[in-house]
């Protein structure tokens, strides 16, 4: 079991000066909860709604994370280094025994429940442009374990059941969201939602070893064909796409089988990036368990964290021909800008054009947008129909 600190003061040293920001927040928490090798803590802070500062996901307005840190330790995780921006300022040293923040590992060991969430998000709200676009989910699972008993992103969900006309997004591992299906009706029937299922791979094996604490391939998928009957908008991304691992169009074939088994709403997927906060912890994973691969990955990632361009379009070929394969619909906003964002600028690789798929869309438009549809257009090889935004 690990250590658990029992009083805030001990989390840093005052050498100098105070903590600021959210490291200050980080000092002040105080023990809310506890598991197996755990640490879960209160975290008060002024907001929940982030601006998105993104120079890459420029469609995404505003994020929701619920949770700082994730229990689901998910090997190839870009959001570790979050916990870094709450470690003490340069020339205050950690007492012995504190955490370390910039250590990788605890981002999955010590998790931060935000206070008063629910509150916060209605005063919010109040001041919000209901056309800009919500994601709930972007760096931390909102479903993770600890919410079976914290219930801070249900929380969350009845403040949106009771507005409307909002464009809100949710992306998931976790086969809990389905306790809040009732809410996500609800949100579902006066505003826009669209829910994201993470399945990066249908083997449980593999599965395992990469997100060690998520619920099974073939639960998520459940998750997926249960939330499809009560009439909510759901998609799977088969991300991140693992270089040599799950990257073969044989992988990426047989997960849009699946996902066209389950009902999928769409099928989306992208090429991992690694940020070198995650390098660390996901290079371990391939050392142990795909040794052979080890001189690739260092050439690919050595000098960049994210695929070539040409390495990215072969892989949005392969997943298109997995979509007509399957009939299966594109996600929302999946289009160039959607590519931009896992990939670095490099010369672009000739691709044949790619079909729609003639397979009628199963995702549901809100009633006000519904009444305002256009007439249906004809759509030839050489024009793609005209991409909604990634949750609205």
């Amino acid at each position: 079991m690990a250590k658990m600190h029992r009083n805030a003061n001990s989390l840093f040293p005052i050498l100098g000066q105070s903590p600021t920001g959210i490291a200050r927040m980080a000092f002040e928490s105080t023990r809310a909860d506890e598991g197996h090798l755990i640490e879960f803590r209160g975290l008060h802070v002024r907001s929940v709604l982030n601006r998105s500062v993104s120079k890459r996901m420029t469609w995404m307005a505003w994020s929701i994370n619920p949770y700082r840190g994730c229990e689901f330790a998910c090997r190839y995780c870009y959001a570790r280094y979050t916990h870094e921006f709450m470690a003490p300022a340069p020339g205050q040293q950690p007492q012995p025994g504190a955490p370390d923040f910039r250590d990788p590992n605890t981002f999955e060991r010590l998790i931060f429940i935000k206070q008063n969430a629910a509150w916060l998000l209605q005063q919010e709200l109040r001041r919000f442009d209901p056309s800009q676009q919500i994601a709930i989910g972007t760096a931390t699972d909102p479903w993770q374990p600890i919410e079976r008993r914290a219930r801070i992103t249900r929380s969350l969900l009845e403040v949106f059941a009771r507005r409307s006309g909002y464009n809100i997004g949710i992306v998931t591992k976790s086969r809990l969201i389905l306790r809040d299906t009732d809410l996500l009706q609800e949100i579902n029937r006066r505003n826009r939602l669209v829910v994201h299922i993470t399945i990066t791979t249908p083997d449980a094996t593999l599965a395992r070893l990469l997100e060690p604490r998520a619920p099974r391939p073939d639960l998520r998928l459940d998750t997926v064909r249960r939330l499809r009957q009560a009439g909510i908008t759901t998609g799977i991304l088969c991300s991140p796409l693992l270089p040599g691992i799950t990257d073969t169009e044989e992988a990426i074939n047989r997960m849009a089988f699946h996902a066209a088994q389950a009902g999928a709403s769409f099928f989306s997927a992208n090429p991992l990036f690694l940020k070198p906060c995650s390098r660390p912890t996901y290079l371990s994973f391939v050392r142990e368990h795909f040794p052979a691969l080890m001189p690739e990955y260092e050439r690919r990632f050595s000098l960049a964290d994210f695929a070539a361009k040409p390495y990215a379009q072969h892989l949005s070929h392969l997943v298109s021909q997995a979509r007509e394969r399957h009939g299966l619909n594109r996600r929302w906003r999946e289009d160039s800008d959607d590519l931009d964002d896992h990939t670095e600028t490099s010369p672009e690789l000739p691709l044949a054009p790619q079909q729609e798929s003639t397979r009628p869309d199963p995702r549901p438009l809100a009633p006000e947008r519904e009444r305002r549809k256009p007439p249906a257009r004809a759509v030839t090889s050489t024009q793609r129909p005209r991409q909604q935004s990634l949750f609205g």
